[in-house]
């Protein structure tokens, strides 16, 4: 009598990247979208739209527009609306980096935007829910993460990600507000900062760790010439 065969059920590949956004979105229960991004496989599209063709649209000048005629200063309503997208590429990505040393690809052709009803930006989504981590992370052996030799590789590996999506934005906010490179740059800084000061407390994480993880992510920016500490004039 032949015994039966055990079939193993195959192993969800966005385990990984699901378990580490329950952590985000508990940063802050209230505001679960602040921190956490969305799987695009699992969402519908009503109001998302990839990253790359929504400027490429122009939807960061109606964004720009829409702010411009509600607030009374138009240079604040620049900055509202780079910072909301900055935080999209960079500041989401860096909650993870602080508090896990793990990060998702934050690349232009990966990023979908999600809409509010007032047009604005509350959340983010991924196409590859891929996670990079360290070698030697415990989950440098599951499905769906990809290892790095060390954390500088990390660093190096993001900036190099982010900075299309970065300097398109740039580009459109220069365009359609006049947002100076030195501000817009600045702006990418305070969402690292801001990620690294804030998170740590949140997720009960090292806040030196934190900081020191901060830093060495401007210092990539940096080394790629980018004006995220220093004054830039063009």
């Amino acid at each position: 009598m032949l015994e039966p065969v055990t079939v193993c059920p195959p192993r969800d590949s966005r385990l990984a990247f699901g378990t580490a956004c329950h952590r985000l979105r508990a940063l802050q229960p209230d505001h679960p979208r602040v921190y956490a991004v969305a799987a695009m496989a699992d969402q519908g599209k009503r109001r998302w739209w990839r990253l790359a063709d929504g400027i490429r649209e122009g939807r960061v000048e109606v964004m720009y527009q829409r702010h411009a005629a509600e607030m009374s200063n138009a240079d604040i309503a620049a900055e509202v609306v780079a910072t909301a997208l900055i935080h999209a590429v960079v500041g989401r990505v860096m909650a993870m980096v602080v508090s896990e040393a793990r990060a998702w690809d934050p690349g232009l052709e990966n990023l979908w935007i999600h809409s509010d009803n007032d047009g604005g930006i509350d959340w983010a989504g991924l196409s590859d829910t891929t996670i990079r981590v360290l070698d030697g992370d415990p989950l440098a052996e599951e499905d769906g993460v990809v290892a790095l030799p060390c954390e500088r590789a990390l660093y190096v590996w993001l900036v190099h990600r982010c900075l299309p999506a970065l300097t398109l934005i740039q580009d459109a906010m220069a365009h359609c507000a006049g947002l100076s490179v030195r501000r817009f740059w600045s702006l990418v800084a305070e969402s690292v900062v801001g990620a690294a000061t804030y998170v740590p407390a949140l997720a009960n994480t090292s806040s030196s760790e934190g900081a020191r993880r901060g830093q060495a992510m401007l210092a990539a920016f940096e080394d790629r010439g980018l004006p995220v500490r220093r004054v830039c004039v063009r």
